[in-house]
């Protein structure tokens, strides 16, 4: 493997760990904005958390991961074709996309003054990202197809 190919792989999993983070804690801060009182000092701290976390690390971390993953793509193309494993992995990642789309609609919406869902609700939806990194951390390293 060439350094570049060691360099891009490198960066794409520190950019993947950052991303994970966040589509990890920001429904936690959602648990805690459900149950703050609407204008409260909680609620604002809420807020400024939510922004920050969004802007500064969720958002560059999300597109860092995929340009970084276009690249390891580009430099092998056969792996699209050849193995069903990328195709499965690149899905998932598509999936927690979304998930990360929505994670931000509910972040404006409690912007906005609402109560989006309920904290037993962002309780649960905190295990997504979870669960979808297990079974692509699989497809990466077994490549079980």
């Amino acid at each position: 493997m060439s350094d570049f190919y060691n360099w891009a792989k490198a960066l794409h999993l520190i950019a993947v760990i950052f991303w994970m983070a966040g589509l990890l804690y920001l429904p936690r801060l959602f648990v805690y904005h459900s149950q703050s009182e609407i204008g409260g000092e909680l609620e604002i701290k809420m807020l400024e958390a939510e922004q920050k976390l969004m802007r500064i690390i969720m958002n560059p971390a999300m597109i860092t991961s995929f340009i970084f993953g276009l690249v390891l793509i580009g430099y092998n193309t056969s792996n699209l074709t050849s193995t069903i494993w990328l195709p499965v992995k690149l899905l998932l990642v598509f999936s927690l996309m979304g998930y990360h789309i929505f994670l931000s609609k509910q972040k404006k919406l409690f912007a906005a003054g609402m109560r989006p869902k309920s904290e037993k609700f962002f309780r649960q939806i905190n295990e997504v990202p979870a669960i979808l990194t297990i079974i692509i951390v699989i497809m990466v390293i077994v490549k079980p197809f």
